[in-house]
C-alpha cells in the first residue's frame, strides 16, 4: 500500500464519506495515471489516481462534461479533487473493444465507434472545446520519438547521412499531410483499449490530450489499431461508412472525399511512427515492457501504406531491412 493508495483511501474515507466495502486495480494506461475501481453500497465507481506533479487533471475533467454534454458516453464526474490529483468516476465497465471484438461483433462495434467520432468531431465544428492545436511542433516531436527512441536508444542504430536526410523529408512530408486537412477535435487515442462495451456503445476513455487536428487521425487509430488488426477490404468498408457520415454532417466536401483516402494513409504512417517510439520509451523510462509486441505490427503498418506511395518507399525499405530485422 503506497504513499498515493493512502492518501486517496483518505479522501474517499474522510472528505466523500464513502464506506468502501472492496477496491481493485481497475487498469494502468501508458501514462502515470492509475484507476481503481470501488464497491459502495453495491454500486461501483472508478476512482483515478493522477499524480498532480505528474499529470494534470483539468484537461480530462473539462474535456469529460463537454463530451458528456453532447451525449457521447464518457465517465461522469461524481467528486473531483484537483489539488491532490484524484477524480470520482462513473463506472463504464470491464469489457474493453478489444478483449469483445471477433468477426461477429466488428462490424456493429466498429459503426457504433464511428458514429461516436463523427459526434465527437462536430465539437470543434461548434466551439463546445478550446483545446491546443496539433501543429508542426508537436508533430514533429512525435516522430522523433521513433528516431531517438525506438531506433536509437532500443535498437542502438546510428543512421548515416542519407538516413536521416530521408527520415527528415519524410517527416516533412507527413507534417504537411496533416495540416492541409480539414481541423477537428481528434482524440488522439481512439482505439480498441480505450473504447468500452457498455449500455450504450462505446465507452470513451482516456481523451485528457484531446486537440485540434487532422479529420482522419481518429478513424486511422480506430481502424489500423495498433493492437488488432483488419483485412483492408474490411477497413475500407468502415471508411466508406465514415466518409458518408462525414459528408452529412458537413465535416468533409464532396472533393475532399477524394482525398481521404490519402490523408488517412499518410496520417497512420505518422501516428505509426510516433507509436512505436512511445512503446520503446515506455519500456527504457517507464518500465512496461507489454507494449513492445506490438512494435512488428505498427511498423507494418507502414510497410503496407508505403507499396501504394513512391515517397515512402524509402522508409520501407529502411523499417523491413534495418529495423524489424533487428526487432527479431
Amino acid at each position: 500500500m503506497d504513499n498515493r493508495f493512502k492518501q486517496m483511501s483518505d479522501w474517499l474515507r474522510n472528505d466523500l464519506q464513502l464506506v468502501v466495502s472492496r477496491i481493485v486495480p481497475a487498469s494502468a494506461d501508458a501514462s502515470f495515471r492509475r484507476y481503481f475501481r470501488i464497491v459502495v453500497d453495491a454500486n461501483t465507481f472508478v476512482v483515478m489516481d493522477a499524480p498532480p506533479d505528474k499529470e494534470d487533471c483539468r484537461p480530462f475533467v473539462e474535456i469529460a462534461e463537454a463530451l458528456y454534454g453532447m451525449g457521447l458516453n464518457v465517465p461522469r464526474i461524481e467528486q473531483k479533487n484537483l489539488d491532490d490529483g484524484f477524480l470520482l468516476l462513473s463506472d463504464l465497465g470491464e469489457h474493453s473493444y478489444l478483449s469483445l471484438l471477433s468477426q461477429d461483433t466488428a462490424d456493429e462495434l466498429y459503426r457504433d465507434a464511428i458514429d461516436a467520432l463523427i459526434t465527437m468531431q462536430c465539437a470543434a465544428k461548434d466551439n463546445v472545446l478550446t483545446l491546443p492545436l496539433y501543429d508542426r511542433s508537436l508533430l514533429l516531436g512525435e516522430m522523433a520519438l521513433f528516431r531517438d527512441w525506438l531506433l536509437g536508444r532500443h535498437l542502438g542504430l546510428s543512421l548515416n547521412a542519407e538516413e536521416q536526410s530521408m527520415l527528415e523529408s519524410v517527416f516533412e512530408l507527413l507534417v504537411n499531410n496533416v495540416l492541409t486537412q480539414p481541423q477537428v477535435l481528434v482524440h488522439r487515442d481512439y482505439h480498441s483499449r480505450n473504447l468500452m462495451v457498455c449500455g450504450s456503445n462505446p465507452g470513451i476513455l482516456d481523451f485528457q490530450d484531446a486537440v485540434i487536428g487532422p479529420i482522419s487521425y481518429d478513424l486511422v487509430s480506430l481502424l489500423r489499431d495498433c493492437y488488432v488488426t483488419w483485412p483492408q477490404t474490411q477497413q475500407k468498408k468502415w471508411m466508406d461508412y465514415y466518409c458518408d457520415s462525414a459528408q452529412q454532417q458537413g465535416l468533409l466536401k464532396q472533393d475532399q472525399v477524394q482525398q481521404f483516402g490519402r490523408w488517412f494513409d499518410l496520417t497512420g504512417v505518422q501516428r505509426h511512427l510516433k507509436a512505436a517510439g512511445i512503446f520503446a520509451r515506455l519500456y527504457h523510462r517507464d518500465g512496461k515492457n507489454d507494449y513492445l509486441a506490438d512494435i512488428p505490427l505498427t511498423l507494418n503498418y507502414i510497410c503496407d501504406v508505403s507499396g501504394s506511395y513512391s515517397e515512402l518507399s524509402d522508409l520501407a525499405k529502411f523499417i523491413q531491412q534495418r529495423v524489424l530485422t533487428s526487432l527479431s
